[in-house]
């Protein structure tokens, strides 16, 4: 018996010494064929410390171990303390753990940063590549390059952040792959999913022949192929808007190969068998991510492959009509996550300020008149309410005239835009242009799309006001009809215009006289009816929107604030809507929102007009002397 075991030891002895020099041959492949293709990333700069931009790199997780700051948590819940300064064999082989790093994800503001850039002084970025094969794909071979970051801060802020690239060659192993021409096809993560490119697609930048540039999003890390505004209303593409907008800093990682051996990579890696988290214990998707080896990749990695979507949807830098939807839809996330944040972080006081909220909101619509809606007879003394279901009636009543009126706003939206582009694109054209010289192209660009956005509300206010009345006397008219009439008083109107645009331009600049220009924008906010059916000039309009508003600020600013409200959100709300309901193309979901906010304008021209009419009966007639002996209107005794 104890031969034939001394026999066994030997023949097992002999079979390791004989597949060691082929397991070390593999792993060479591997790591020339990682070398060959390491690829590019350009990172977001970041002008300043804990300012926009990117401030974390592919980290080597080396710099996790030891670190004092660093803790190791169980499974049981997220303060059992295992080990303080974990090393990459305390990880071995650990289920549902945790790591746990300085700093509250929910609150993240400037901590994370700090520490990542103090715990990786002196390091190199790192990617980590792993060659692995699909038992259900034979003659397909996958390079993956994983990539670590401190912390990410999307809307689903959390502790830790694993990305990758994946490379899909033809043939079974990494000395195959070496001597193919180039890989079939690439993959990047992005979120829960991933993007494919074929090698050669124009969207794939690649350096030297071989290295592929990859751009991580600012926060998320989403890898991306080109440098856009990304929208993504799913799982696998992100819900929110992915930015990898320049200027960037390009990074050359330095690239460790995981043996796929897996005993190998143990012993090497020890880490990599981890299967816990890599960040902080938290509710839902603010939790820390599993690592390379819980993926669905990591072991079936051309069956992941299979699911990769074609394309992402990049957000036109100037659409038709603007950006409207898309930016409602960026900055809605982006908000909602805030709110969830503070929920999570605070519920108590979170949920009272949303039921305070809601409470006024409900208080306001209860108490609100808006009954008899009456939309004629509009010189007459309205309440609140009426005068937005009276605008809200007319509009309805009437479609053809109000939508038309809107319609034929369209052009100047158009003269908008184009000149706006015009702005940046003669900045981007200059290049080098920074500092006081883009402040001031920014500036202009605002200027101009404020004085013709202002002007356009002034000609539909002019020319609904001139409806109004054509409408209230019984007669009819065509939208184009009721322009022409505006154009006999088109001069002061401008000239109003321009000064209300120039005042508010001067004041809104600064954050002190804020106030002040919106104190303005209310007091003048009837300018374009007094022009036109009161024969004002510039100044005089100016002036009389004045008089009337006079104490009565509070409510002409509510009524024209909601209006205005409502045709600035309408738009851009449907079609924030649109991208979750859709696969339309953003440029055309930003066409659709730039269209309903210029068929909307009209319910704002309606309800400015409605408030000046009242306005104008309440300043006109003398206030009724309720001092005085009122009449009885029934009998006290029965006859």
């Amino acid at each position: 018996m104890r031969r034939r075991c001394g026999i066994g030891i030997l023949g097992a002895l002999a079979l390791v010494l004989a597949l060691a020099p082929a397991a070390a041959a593999d792993l060479r492949d591997e790591q020339a064929l990682a070398e060959r293709y390491a690829p590019v990333v350009r990172l977001v700069e970041q002008p300043e410390e804990c300012g926009p931009g990117e401030p974390y790199e592919p980290m080597d997780v080396d710099r996790l171990f030891g670190e004092p700051t660093v803790a190791l948590r169980g499974p049981w819940n997220n303060t059992d303390l295992v080990k303080i300064a974990p090393t990459a064999k305390d990880l071995a082989g650990l289920y549902e753990y945790h790591l746990d790093f300085p700093g509250n994800p929910l609150q993240a503001g400037c901590d994370y940063e700090r520490w990542s850039r103090r715990i990786t002084e002196g390091s190199t970025p790192t990617v980590y590549a792993h060659v692995a094969t699909d038992p259900a794909f034979p003659g397909k071979v996958a390079l993956q390059y994983w990539f670590f970051y401190a912390f990410n801060d999307f809307n689903n802020t959390h502790e830790g952040d694993w990305e990758m690239i994946q490379l899909v060659f033809d043939g079974e192993d990494a000395e195959a792959a070496l001597t193919a021409e180039h890989p079939v096809e690439v993959g990047y993560s992005s979120h829960e999913g991933a993007e494919r490119a074929v090698w050669g697609d124009d969207k794939l930048e690649v350096v030297d022949g071989t290295h592929p540039v990859v751009f991580p999003a600012a926060g998320s890390h989403a890898n991306k192929y080109t440098e856009a505004l990304y929208v993504g209303s799913s799982a696998e593409a992100g819900v929110g808007c992915d930015d990898t907008r320049g200027p960037h800093r390009e990074v050359h990682p330095s690239v460790r190969t995981i043996p796929s051996n897996a005993p190998s990579a143990a012993d090497a890696y020890p880490w990599i068998t981890f299967e816990g988290r890599w960040g902080e214990l938290q509710k839902a998707f603010f939790n820390g991510p599993t690592g390379p080896n819980l993926k669905t990749q990591w072991t079936a990695p051309i069956e992941w492959a299979e699911g990769w979507r074609d394309r992402s949807y990049a957000v036109p830098t100037g659409g038709i009509l603007g950006t409207g939807a898309t930016d409602v839809f960026c900055a809605g996330v982006e908000r909602g996550s805030e709110t969830l944040i503070r929920l999570l972080r605070n519920p108590g006081a979170t949920l009272l300020a949303i039921a305070a909220v809601l409470g006024l909101l409900a208080f306001a619509v209860i108490r609100a008149t808006w009954t008899p809606v009456a939309p004629l007879r509009i010189a007459h003394r309205r309440s609140w309410g009426q005068v937005l279901s009276a605008s809200a009636r007319m509009y309805v009543a009437r479609p053809g005239l109000f939508v038309g009126l809107g319609l034929l706003l369209i052009p100047i939206v158009l003269i908008v835009t184009v000149l706006q582009w015009l702005l940046v694109t003669g900045l981007e054209a200059a290049g080098s242009v920074t500092g006081d010289l883009a402040g001031l192209f920014a500036w202009l660009a605002v200027v101009v799309g404020t004085t013709l956005t202002l002007l356009g509300l002034g000609l539909v206010q002019a020319a609904t006001a001139c409806a109004l009345v054509e409408l209230d006397a019984g007669r009819t008219l065509s939208p184009t009809a009721a322009y022409r009439l505006t154009l006999a008083k088109l001069r002061p109107l401008l000239g109003a215009v321009a000064v209300a645009v120039a005042m508010w331009i001067l004041l809104a600049t600064s954050v002190v006289l804020l106030p002040v220009a919106i104190w303005l924008v209310v007091r003048w906010s009837l300018l374009a009816p007094a022009v036109e059916l009161e024969d004002r000039g510039a100044l005089g309009a100016l002036r009389r929107s004045a008089e009337l508003v006079r104490g009565r600020w509070l409510r002409v600013g509510s009524l024209v604030g909601l209006g205005g409200l409502i045709a600035l959100l309408a738009g851009p709300l449907i079609g924030a809507l649109l991208i979750f309901v859709s696969n339309s193309s953003l440029a055309l979901l930003n066409l659709v929102a730039g269209i309903v906010y210029a068929i909307t304008l009209p319910f704002v021209a309606l309800v400015t007009c409605y408030v000046y009419f009242d306005a104008r009966v309440r300043e006109e007639l003398e206030p009724a002397d309720v001092r005085r002996e009122l009449p009885a209107e029934i009998s006290i005794r029965p006859t």
